[in-house]
């Protein structure tokens, strides 16, 4: 009995794979760019400039609208500031993941999600809280597999 109860302990810790920072992401293809602005109800979280990055599988996600095992998106978040009426990239803010793999996320459509602040490729934003963090809004989007990105040739 002793036995089962170490062992119902240790199952949910074995339940979280953490994403890795995605290095190289730059070198991906880039998908878009948005900015979200004063005014905007995530602007506290995600306000700046948004720079989405897919890599080769997520890529072929967004033309079928179905993404594969391995699919990685990045949303590179910059502070957007604005000088002399140009609007221009500040300090970076973030760099979120989306990583595809239904059978270590289950619980979340099939994606692992983080977030590394800043520039650090340590710091966690996320972490555990990806269902509450992250998915909470991606479920709104279960037609596109819970993405936002669409794609445009």
């Amino acid at each position: 009995m002793k036995l089962l109860g170490l062992f119902l302990l240790f199952i949910p810790l074995t339940g979280f794979t953490e994403i890795s920072y995605p290095h190289g992401y730059r070198q991906w293809t880039h998908v878009k760019s948005m900015q979200i602005k004063p005014g905007h109800t995530l602007y506290a979280a995600f306000g700046g400039i948004h720079h989405i990055y897919a890599n080769k599988q997520a890529l072929a996600g967004l033309r079928r609208g179905k993404y594969a095992k391995g699919a990685t998106l990045v949303m590179d978040l910059l502070e957007a500031r604005e000088d002399a009426s140009v609007m221009a990239e500040g300090s970076r803010r973030m760099v979120a993941v989306m990583h595809k793999d239904p059978e270590k996320y289950k619980a979340t459509g099939g994606w692992g999600f983080e977030a590394f602040k800043a520039d650090s490729r340590k710091e966690r934003l996320v972490g555990r809280d990806a269902a509450a963090a992250c998915f909470q809004c991606h479920a709104t989007q279960q037609k596109t597999d819970y993405v936002f990105s669409t794609f445009r040739p």
